[in-house]
């Protein structure tokens, strides 16, 4: 079974990418432009991978085309880069709203009191089976590879995190090794970013990731690959933590 899906993998990354859908990733996601030649072509057979083995549902009457399908793929894929992958397994389907969304949310407080309600989302990832995204929003974060916002890189890191259980910012990490070093990095990078969110003070890193170690973790994700000079030179050891575990280094890329 595992050799079976393998051979189908190898096959599928080693197809070229259809020229239509090559144009739309080149329109629509200019940080590929920034990747070295080498990556592209890796990117590109992740693509491949992605769209033979994910499902995408339009909601609101929304009709899924290539270019949602593809815009999605190649953002998720970036994540994947020099990187052992099973292409995010739990992961099977990916629902696509045309625009922000209202969900029904319920939040436990302790003591058996629960808090239901709405809450407007651009996002979401469900720990068994499914991200929710905002197509306009999907375009939006695509679009500026300097703001540190992209609503598929925060939704497929918290895949990442959940692919070992729950979210609680601690992804499967390459190396044993890494575990205490992670731990300790981001545990204070989290505090440092819940007390400046406290004190109003200007930070590199959206204050969104000072809700839980969960939401760190994909904000900081953003971070790494839209301000990566910044986040170097502000936060070194966050920096270099996000290095080892994605296999990459964005702060180099000569043409970014």
């Amino acid at each position: 079974m595992f050799s079976f899906k393998q051979r189908r993998r190898d096959h599928l990354r080693a197809i070229p990418l259809p020229p239509s859908w090559l144009k739309i990733i080149e329109r629509n996601m200019p940080f590929y432009r920034c990747l070295p030649e080498a990556d592209q072509r890796e990117l590109q057979g992740h693509v491949q991978v992605f769209l033979d083995e994910k499902r995408f549902e339009g909601c609101q009457g929304l009709h899924v085309t290539d270019e949602i399908r593809v815009t999605i793929a190649a953002q998720a894929c970036l994540l994947l880069l020099h990187r052992d992958t099973d292409y995010y397994p739990t992961m099977k389907s990916i629902l696509v709203y045309p625009s922000i969304y209202v969900a029904h949310v319920s939040e436990s407080m302790g003591n058996g009191i629960v808090i239901e309600g709405n809450s407007v989302r651009l996002g979401e990832s469900w720990h068994h089976g499914a991200v929710v995204l905002s197509w306009d929003d999907v375009l939006r974060g695509a679009s500026d590879i300097h703001d540190g916002h992209n609503v598929v890189l925060h939704e497929f890191a918290h895949q990442l995190d959940q692919e070992g259980g729950e979210a609680h910012g601690s992804p499967i990490l390459p190396c044993r090794s890494m575990y205490v070093a992670w731990a300790r990095v981001l545990g204070m990078e989290y505090v440092h970013l819940q007390q400046d969110a406290a004190h109003g003070r200007r930070t590199v890193l959206d204050k969104y990731g000072a809700k839980n170690p969960a939401e760190f973790f994909a904000v900081a994700t953003e971070c790494f690959f839209e301000k990566a000079v910044q986040l170097k030179r502000k936060h070194p050891e966050l920096y270099e933590e996000l290095k080892l575990y994605y296999q990459q280094h964005p702060a180099e890329l000569p043409r970014c």
